[in-house]
């Protein structure tokens, strides 16, 4: 008997290896599957202006870090003590003017250099609703914000784009990503998220909306790959038991279950491979022994030591420097157990 619906998933052309750098961004979801290739040891640099949910917001961000634009003081505007940027996540507002512009120009010189030398970029897509600034806000009167930062209601205006408007700028970006890193594997996903604030009519209006686009893309595009994120929990899973308490989220049972289909389509065989032992050393790692001087637990580092150290020798790119220093020396890094 059969409790799901599973479909088929085609392979994406370049797989991800351990030598592969990677760029995720968009909505929730994407920081999801990024901690987990990171915990992998995949190399992965997530959202650089934080969570973004509408695919003008992805544009804009995609369009400062081929341009390294900087933002200057004049960019932010106050509210409730805190210096914010409508561009960006609330992580990057700061007390004084001087701390948010310098750690949202960081962040975007950094980007433009990872995305340079990227061999994936992974974007999800959370909504097509988008929030508009009025003539109430303190900021540019119809631009859109990423973040609204709790502002009042009356500083925002809400639009849902059509399909045939988001699939012409994310082509103006697939184009304009191409031109500065011409080996780049673009990937779209539909975040699963439900946008239920929007109300469960418009979460599906904004939905279809995406889907349409992102397909009319890749279907006109060899260099993009979509994945099907939001088609695993909605169409395959399909069960309120696979959402946190808040029905909105997929909880931890689908994203580790949409983390096994994603291995499977996007992530070399030879790769995956290594998963198993990876989780071994790191949980090796985290362990926590009661007498540390027993015969037993050198054992045990010595043990793990020479795995850690075989497996970095036979697959350079696989990255566990702080775990092979603590199974030599048996001294755990501070930060680590902070």
């Amino acid at each position: 008997m059969k409790f799901h619906y599973e479909f088929p998933i085609k392979k994406i052309p370049a797989p991800f290896m351990h030598y592969h750098k990677m760029v995720m961004m968009g909505s929730c979801f994407t920081e999801n599957i990024g901690q987990l290739l990171k915990s992998h040891c995949f190399t992965v640099l997530e959202n650089p202006n934080g969570i973004l949910f509408n695919p003008i917001s992805v544009v804009e961000a995609v369009d400062s870090y081929i341009h390294q634009k900087q933002i200057v003081a004049s960019d932010l505007f106050l509210l409730n003590e805190t210096w914010h940027s409508w561009k960006h996540h609330s992580r990057f507002s700061g007390t004084t003017q001087a701390d948010a512009v310098s750690k949202i120009n960081a962040s975007t010189t950094a980007a433009s250099q990872f995305l340079k030398t990227a061999n994936h970029l992974m974007i999800t897509l959370g909504s097509a609703w988008v929030y508009r600034l009025t003539a109430a806000a303190d900021g540019k009167a119809g631009s859109v914000a990423a973040n609204n930062h709790k502002a009042p209601a009356a500083w925002f205006e809400r639009e849902l784009l059509t399909a045939a408007t988001t699939q012409q700028m994310l082509q103006q970006m697939v184009d304009q990503l191409l031109q500065f890193n011409p080996y780049l594997q673009i990937i779209f996903t539909i975040s699963p998220v439900r946008h239920l604030r929007e109300g469960v009519i418009d979460n599906n209006r904004s939905k279809a909306v995406l889907i349409q686009a992102v397909h009319d893309l890749a279907n006109s595009n060899n260099a993009i790959y979509y994945f099907p994120a939001y088609e695993l929990v909605i169409d395959d899973l399909r069960d309120y038991r696979f959402y946190a308490e808040d029905m909105v989220h997929p909880n931890y049972q689908a994203t580790q279950y949409v983390w096994e289909k994603f291995v499977d389509a996007c992530i070399d065989s030879e790769a995956s491979k290594q998963f198993k032992l990876i989780r071994e050393i790191k949980l090796a790692y985290q362990h926590k022994p009661f007498n540390p001087a027993t015969g037993q637990h050198q054992q045990f580092l010595k043990k793990y030591a020479n795995e850690t150290a075989h497996l970095m020798e036979q697959f350079p790119h696989i990255q566990l420097t702080e775990e092979l220093n603590y199974f030599k020396t048996g001294i755990r890094n501070q930060q680590s157990v902070d």
